[in-house]
C-alpha cells in the first residue's frame, strides 16, 4: 500500500515568524485530508531541508511525495536550487517516488484567487 506525503516547499527566512503563514496552510491541508502526512520543508535560512524532511518521511515509511513548491517567479532558485535539492532528496531516499507541482504562482488558479484578494482586501493606512 502507497503511503503519501505532501512537502510544501518554500524559500526560508531567517526570522521564524516568516514561515508563520505556511504552518497555517499547513494546518488547513491536513484539515482537508487528516491521513496524509504533511510538511513545510525550507530551500534556505531554515529547518526543515527538503533532503531532511523526505528522510523524515521516508523513515515513517511514506513512500510517494509530491513537492508544491510555493514561488511566483521561475528565477534561479527553481531553476537551479530546486533540482539540486530534489537530487539531494532522491538520494537521501532512494525508495521514495517523486512528485514535483508546477510553482503556485504559475497557477492560474491561484493568481485568480490572488488577483481578487488584491481586489477585496480592506487597504490599511502607513504612516510616514
Amino acid at each position: 500500500m502507497t503511503r503519501d506525503g505532501l512537502i510544501v516547499y518554500v524559500h526560508g527566512a531567517r526570522d521564524p515568524r516568516w514561515a508563520e503563514p505556511f504552518d497555517r496552510l499547513r494546518t488547513k491541508i491536513v484539515q482537508r485530508m487528516p491521513a496524509l502526512h504533511v510538511t513545510v520543508a525550507f530551500l534556505e535560512h531554515a529547518r526543515p531541508s527538503l533532503a531532511e524532511a523526505v528522510r523524515e518521511m521516508a523513515a515513517q515509511g511514506i513512500d510517494h511525495i509530491r513537492i508544491v513548491p510555493m514561488f511566483f517567479g521561475r528565477g534561479g532558485h527553481l531553476r537551479e536550487d530546486m533540482p539540486r535539492q530534489i537530487h539531494e532528496a532522491r538520494v537521501a531516499a532512494p525508495a521514495v517516488r517523486f512528485e514535483v507541482t508546477e510553482a503556485a504562482g504559475e497557477n492560474g488558479a491561484v493568481l485568480d484567487a490572488l488577483a481578487q484578494f488584491a481586489l477585496d482586501t480592506s487597504a490599511i493606512t502607513l504612516d510616514d
